[in-house]
């Protein structure tokens, strides 16, 4: 048996599952189950639904400044147990210590900081009219709201979502992946410690189609907040619809990282192409698993390309040299293995890696693929068409600026895309026809909180970060004064 069970926080209270139903949860790196988290049924969510509805008025009256006060006190206690948090977040996911504690950690502490430092600058809109009107917008919270995060940044995007949802005044039924529950659980403890009232904030574990579903269909839940897969997106936007819920899906992507034959290719630049197709194993929404490559340069590239590749370190995530670790769950890495074997069925000529990794010592057991980089595959075969969200990188060689654009953009997904070339013109003027909701220029994973999140076509609807959340989180009042 585990030695650690985990707890849903409802009302202000660490409990068990009603029906006292458990999942196992595995550390990827070792293939074994080291906790159990709670199998949440539609009774815990009705409890945790009703506590926040009991909860919400209170809240909604609280100022602004108190409010902020106490996200600030969680990202503290969080900040505190960096180390534990980080070592949590490895063993639950798999990734490298080293990279929870430079990336996932510290940016879960900024989005609670900034979302309470943003609520306390939000301006309200007024019109003067030349009748002799004013009008003025109050943005009013919707109530309770729903929120569930993925198992790719576990704590990184549960508190994307639930920092903007408290800030701007609203109670949250949230759930964490049932894969990656861990740090989650542990944030459920601190946020008792930190003062928040019973209710306000509420943490259900469970999967997906049962506690999951029923935060969707629930009637009280006013809007739902999702980042996943595209598919789990399109279910729930049509669970939503009838209910008139406000829906912001954060979905799948099938990236392009564009690279010219003016593009600056120092050592710097070529490291974080590299990053950014297998940062994470692969397991991030954003990396780049399309490289397309200006034909000019393309064998050139190519060698330099595989050269750093080839150097990625792959290991024990406890290990402070490695960059990569264990693919998140057996489910996963089988799925990703199969979409590398079914590359090379199309043709894929893999140049690099396409096999399972066996690191000595206590990962033997473990889910770890080598990363793999492939060629020779059109844009329009199913590898390059969908998703991996694994440590694979495809590259497509393209002639001008035109072709770059059609391969580009000639997927269902518009979520992210890296442009690299030395001529601002072009930058701009890519930059603009690339269908993407986001446009890295000779950067990537390069993020300022206030701007707007999110994709286009297949991944997704609505956008988050800055006012954009807050907006999500609330519904606008107009006041019209004659005078």
């Amino acid at each position: 048996m585990p030695s650690t069970r985990l707890a849903n926080l409802i009302d202000g209270r660490l409990q068990a599952p009603r029906d006292n139903r458990w999942l196992d949860v595995y550390e990827p790196a070792t293939g074994a189950v080291f906790a159990q988290c709670p199998d949440s049924t539609s009774a815990d969510v009705d409890a945790a639904v009703q506590a926040a509805q009991k909860a919400a008025p209170e809240w909604m009256a609280t100022p602004s400044d108190e409010r902020a006060r106490l996200l600030h006190r969680l990202a503290d206690l969080i900040e505190a147990r960096l180390d534990e948090f980080a070592a949590l977040e490895s063993r639950d996911s798999g990734k490298p210590v080293a990279l929870a504690k430079r990336l996932d950690i510290p940016r879960a502490v900024s989005n609670l900081r900034f979302f309470a430092a943003a609520v306390m600058a939000w301006d309200s809109e007024s019109h003067a009219m030349e009748s002799g009107a004013i009008n003025y917008t109050l943005r009013r919270p919707l109530g309770v709201v729903g929120c569930i995060s993925p198992w790719n940044l576990p704590l990184y995007l549960f508190t994307w979502k639930i920092a903007p949802a408290l800030a701007s005044g609203n109670t949250v039924v949230a759930k964490p992946s049932e894969i990656t529950p861990c740090t989650v659980a542990l944030l459920a403890a601190l946020s008792i410690e930190a003062g928040f009232p019973p209710g306000v904030l509420n943490i259900v574990q469970g999967r997906g189609p049962t506690t999951g579903q029923a935060i969707v269909e629930h009637p009280a839940i006013k809007a739902v907040s999702f980042t996943g897969s595209t598919r789990t997106g399109a279910s729930i936007a049509a669970a939503a619809a009838p209910h008139f819920k406000k829906v912001s899906l954060e979905l799948g992507g099938k990236n392009p990282a564009i690279v010219f034959a003016d593009a600056d290719l120092s050592d710097e630049h070529l490291d974080t192409i590299v990053r950014s197709g297998f940062a994470n194993q692969g397991e991030i929404c954003l990396c780049g698993s399309r490289l397309l490559v200006q034909r000019s340069i393309y064998d050139t590239f190519r060698e330099r390309y595989l050269e750093r590749v080839n150097a990625l370190r792959v290991g024990d995530p406890q290990d402070a040299g490695s960059d990569l670790g264990a693919l998140v769950s057996r489910e996963h890495f089988e799925k990703v293995m199969g979409c590398i074997q079914l590359a090379r069925d199309e043709g894929g000529r893999v140049l690099t890696g396409g096999h399972a990794l066996t690191p000595p010592g206590r990962c033997a057991e473990g889910w770890f693929v080598a990363p793999t980089v492939i060629d020779g595959l059109s844009n329009d075969t199913t590898t390059n068409q969908q998703e991996i969200f694994g440590p694979v990188v495809t590259l497509i060689p393209f002639d001008d600026e035109a072709e770059a654009l059609a391969i580009a953009n000639g997927t269902g997904y518009g979520l992210a895309a890296s442009l690299w070339t030395s001529d601002l013109s072009r930058a701009h003027r890519m930059g603009a026809r690339l269908e993407f909701g986001i446009v890295w220029i000779n950067c990537w994973l390069l993020r300022d909180l206030r701007t707007p999140f999110g994709g286009s076509k297949q991944s997704g609807v609505g956008r988050e970060g800055g006012a954009e959340a807050l907006r999500f989180f609330t519904e606008p009042r107009n006041i019209c004064i004659r005078y």
